[in-house]
């Protein structure tokens, strides 16, 4: 069975940007220890967009829906570890779904 991708597309002010990426920062470690967690990354923006992605990768749609509804839902509802309620610091977000079906690593040697 494929792996699967979920990239949220976030729309974000210039004037957020920092908030947004000190908050992923508080928040290491909360999602690799999720199961059928494979791979995270936040991708900043360089020209033409105010769009980050954030790219998870994750071994099948079960595992991604009870991170979703667990260590995630839990995370959003406190505002990150130990932090009060926080305003978003996106001001849009769009979740991408994706399988992968081709991949390819560097070869070794």
């Amino acid at each position: 069975m494929p792996s699967i991708v979920k990239i949220n597309v976030l729309t974000v002010p210039e004037e957020q940007r920092e908030v947004l990426e000190k908050r992923f920062a508080s928040r290491a470690g909360s999602v690799e220890n999720s199961d059928g967690f494979e791979w995270f990354e936040l991708l900043r923006p360089v020209e033409g967009t105010d769009q980050y992605l954030v790219y998870t990768r994750w071994r099948d749609e079960e595992s991604f829906q009870a991170w979703m509804e667990g260590p995630m839902k839990a995370a959003h509802q406190r505002g990150g570890d130990d932090a009060p309620q926080q305003k978003p610091a996106a001001a849009g977000s769009t979740l991408w779904s994706f399988e992968v079906v081709q991949q390819a690593a560097p070869q070794q040697g």
